[in-house]
């Protein structure tokens, strides 16, 4: 008979329920053998407890885990990173299955399961998934549930039900710590995975990368204002500032990494509002002109954008507070200047002529510039997604030849025409508009809302913001770009089933934007509560505390509230004060961990016996401690306790760590 307690069918069902739940999350960044993995190890599983297979010998579990690693190595190019890591874990816990011998062994694989549903969260941190992890969360608890093999664990329903009242009666316990406990930033930061689609913005621009982003439902950021909305077209959500251009692509120049504060002067009235931006990969915060905030580690640049130390690599909640009608920099010095002024030597002979007529028929900035945004008015210029290709000279061949394109032609042509003519100009990249959701007022702006816009600077008045898509499509900047894409039916083409295509249908509409309301509140609510919410929050309660005072209070007060609580839960007043049968419980515990315990009814001497044959090896010491047992609380010998502690001392000692094959 084997001497290793039998996994209750129970447990192991819960166990392979937990599994395939565990892994469901993962399945869009595994790769596909970890899957084949799981379905073998779990066929194999279920052929061991039919008694149809064996355990893997110690030449198969290492073959198998080299096999795992090998896996990883070529699916992933490494062993580190976190995808790599989450691969392994997952698999681990895969292989751990078949491995699994004891109750220790099924515990260590629950515990590991408990692991794995929460690393599902650096890919999904949404409401959805946060709903769905209580599914894997109940299987591994029914699991542990079915361990104790007592009349309740032998049917599933009502061990889910029990797994499932434990997981209520937390709730309560769960709500206070994340309300009270403090908010610790990170001791250390994971990057993106690389699996994880963080479309966006980058520090770099041609046509074709805003083409990209225009074609992408995929949300950016949402931003509620306090008190009434703007109207769309002045929404210009501005990301990064691009000032070098190299004949085709625009990017930022190393000037703009400075971080010397800009000199610029509020005028008018301010706007507050908050963001709730996705995650970009990127350091640049959105925000409309002239943005502040008092985001920890985030600072506005020298060209106006709002940066952080580190990338947002998770959803981020931040205040601000915008000056649209602020002066912006109306002293400018030479070197920054000319920084505005750069275009590649050769090129462009036609946009450059042109430019030259310009400013001899225009000698004032703002006059040329009214100039060249009439031209694109009243010239027949086409917004569109589908442009025709262009050649070396691509600034040439859109403004003279095709005369077709969106947001990033016609910010790029602009840019080069005025810095042709000597003013200083720059792309600015960012997003524009966004759609206003009444259920939560707030507006959300998605990846086709990306836009690119031009700032030219003027004495006096510094620098000044125009956009030259206005003059050719003005219902992208005041119905958005389903409108302006309406003749040519271009709008989400790659996404049919997307329900921004179907807005017209009021009830889909409706509830689109209902769910939206309900993902919105969990990011800013539970994702987005951190030190600075949870200050501002407790605050409004406990009244006016700094930070430190208040984290200490916390600190203190949920170390009081465990201390209570341990004490409620293991009523140490209730512990055995008879030290016999103590040690003997110490004793079968250390047999415990060798898979031999004690059975309803057994008496000390017959367990002894039974454990004594099972570990030939350690047979004296565990006979020796028996006899001295029965002899003090049988026998009526007046021997101390002190020797029997003894004993037990010379068993621990004798005992291994675990048990080993030969004890199987």
């Amino acid at each position: 008979m084997s001497r290793i307690s039998v996994i209750p069918r129970i447990s192991l069902t819960w166990l392979l329920v937990a599994q395939a739940l565990v892994i469901m999350p993962h399945l869009g960044h595994l790769p596909s053998w970890v899957i084949a993995l799981w379905l073998g190890c779990a066929g194999w599983r279920i052929q061991i407890f039919r008694m149809r297979a064996r355990y893997p010998n110690a030449w198969a579990k290492a073959g198998l885990m080299l096999a795992a690693v090998v896996g990883v190595l070529f699916s992933r190019g490494s062993l580190v990173g976190l995808d790599a890591g989450v691969v392994l874990l997952i698999a681990a816990f895969v292989l751990k299955l078949v491995e699994m011998r004891s109750k220790r062994d099924a515990l260590v694989l629950i515990f590991l399961g408990f692991f794995a549903v929460v690393t599902a969260y650096l890919f999904d941190d949404s409401m959805p998934m946060a709903l769905f992890s209580l599914l894997p969360v109940t299987a591994l608890l029914a699991a542990m549930i079915g361990l104790q093999q007592s009349g309740l664990a032998t049917q599933p329903w009502p061990t889910a039900r029990l797994a499932g009242g434990l997981l209520l009666q937390a709730l309560p316990l769960m709500l206070l710590l994340f309300i009270f406990f403090p908010r610790l930033g990170p001791l250390w930061s994971l990057p993106t995975p690389n699996n994880k689609a963080t479309s966006g913005l980058s520090d770099s621009m041609t046509p074709a990368d805003i083409a990209e982003l225009s074609r992408s439902p995929a949300l950016a950021f949402r931003a509620s204002f306090d008190g009434q909305t703007p109207p769309r077209s002045e929404l210009y959500w501005r990301a990064l500032t691009l000032e070098q251009f190299d004949g085709q692509r625009w990017s930022q120049s190393s000037f703009t990494q400075q971080t010397l504060a800009p000199a610029w002067e509020k005028r008018g009235e301010a706007l507050h509002y908050s963001i709730v931006m996705q995650p970009s990969a990127q350091r640049w915060l959105f925000g409309l002109d002239v943005a502040e905030t008092s985001l920890e580690q985030t600072q506005l640049m020298s060209d106006f954008r709002l940066q952080r130390r580190a990338p947002v690599q998770r959803s981020l909640l931040y205040q601000v507070t915008s000056w649209p009608q602020a002066l912006r920099e109306p002293k400018q010095v030479s070197v920054a200047l000319r920084h505005n002024l750069q275009l590649p030597a050769q090129g462009e002979p036609r946009s450059r002529a042109w430019a030259a007529e310009l400013k001899r028929s225009h000698p004032q900035p703002e006059q040329l510039v009214q100039a060249l945004l009439q031209h694109f008015n009243r010239q027949p210029f086409a917004y569109t997604l589908r442009p025709p290709a262009l050649g070396v000279n691509n600034i040439d061949d859109f403004l003279f030849v095709t005369r077709s394109g969106f947001c990033a032609h016609y910010a790029g042509a602009m840019t080069f025409v005025l810095r042709a003519a000597g003013i200083p100009a720059r792309v600015v990249a960012g997003y524009q508009g966004g759609e206003f959701n009444p259920a939560g007022n707030y507006v959300q702006v998605r990846q086709f809302d990306a836009h690119a816009w031009v700032e030219y600077w003027q004495a006096g008045r510094g620098w000044v913001s125009v956009d030259p898509t206005f003059q050719v499509a003005p219902e992208r900047i005041e119905m958005g770009l389903e409108e302006a894409l309406s003749a040519e039916h271009s709008f989400l083409e790659g996404s049919p089933l997307s329900p921004l295509r179907y807005r017209q249908l009021s009830w889909l509409n409706q509830l689109r934007l209902g769910w939206d309301n309900l993902n919105y509140g969990w990011q800013r609510w539970v994702l987005g509560y951190q030190s600075a919410q949870q200050l501002a929050f407790l605050q409004r309660w406990l009244g006016r505390i700094d930070a430190q005072s208040l984290a200490l209070s916390l600190v203190g007060g949920g170390a009081l509230l465990l201390g209570l609580l341990s004490l409620w839960l293991f009523k140490p007043w209730q512990r055995e004060r008879d030290v016999q049968r103590r040690l003997f419980r110490r004793f079968e515990q250390l047999l415990a961990r060798h898979a031999i315990t004690r059975q309803p009814g057994e008496g000390p001497r017959d367990y002894a016996e039974r454990a004594a044959q099972a570990l030939p090896a350690q047979a004296q010491a565990i006979r020796a401690f028996a006899a001295a047992f029965e002899a003090q609380r049988y026998a009526g010998q007046t021997a101390s306790v002190a020797q029997l502690r003894q004993h037990l001392q010379v068993l621990r000692r004798a005992l291994p760590w675990r048990f080993t094959r030969a004890e199987q």
